[in-house]
């Protein structure tokens, strides 16, 4: 075993007298034979004396790195990497159900749109249809009242000038009679005085 300075020094051995005693034994044991009474100085790795425990060593540390690995390392990370597919699967399903949603709900949004642009023209073209409607008859009350006024401007203007000539032959007459009685000094009869304006008329 390894011994430090200090109990290497010489000690007196049990048993030994006052008599001379042979110099006390000096241990230098370092825990490791020497080879042909001196130091190899080989890296231990590398000292072909202890390969085979290396090498058993070596395969209990893989064989236990090999069991921790697939017993706890890997199933864990498969949980872990299994969740978070599902987790994207899950995510992926989510996100196409919401398109189609939002799909159906924009289809809807321009079928209702449609439908209202449909319904407003129309609209319009009923009220243009009736605006036209009512400005028609408007005009045709309008057209008729203005050709009942004309009719009856020109009945009164066929009434006035009937009047008129009526009261133009008999002014001719009185005119005529007055004109004849100052040239010859005599009245003339009425009928003949009648009958020479209408032959003058005609």
């Amino acid at each position: 075993m390894f011994v430090t300075a200090a109990y290497a020094q010489s000690t007196p051995t049990e048993g030994a007298g006052s008599q001379g005693a042979a110099p006390a034994e000096v241990h230098t044991e370092t825990g490791v034979a020497h080879e042909g009474g001196h130091g190899s100085g080989v890296f231990p790795p590398f000292d072909q004396s202890t390969f085979a425990s290396q090498l058993l060593w070596l395969a209990i540390t893989f064989g236990l790195f090999y069991i921790l690995m697939a017993k706890v390392v890997l199933p864990r990370i498969g949980a872990i990497l299994e969740s978070r597919q599902e987790t994207i699967a899950r995510d992926l399903d989510d996100a196409s159900r919401a398109k189609s949603e939002a799909d159906a709900a924009v289809a809807a949004y321009e079928q209702e749109l449609a439908a209202a642009r449909a319904k407003a023209n129309q609209i319009a073209n009923t009220a243009r249809e009736a605006a036209k409607a009512q400005a028609a008859a408007e005009r045709t009350a309008i057209e008729t009242e203005l050709n009942g006024k004309i009719a009856a401007a020109e009945a009164r203007i066929a009434d006035i000038k009937v009047r008129a000539l009526a009261d133009v032959g008999t002014i001719a007459e009185e005119t005529a009679g007055a004109v004849v009685e100052q040239l010859i000094g005599t009245r003339v009869p009425e009928a003949e005085i009648a009958a020479a304006v209408k032959a003058s008329a005609k």
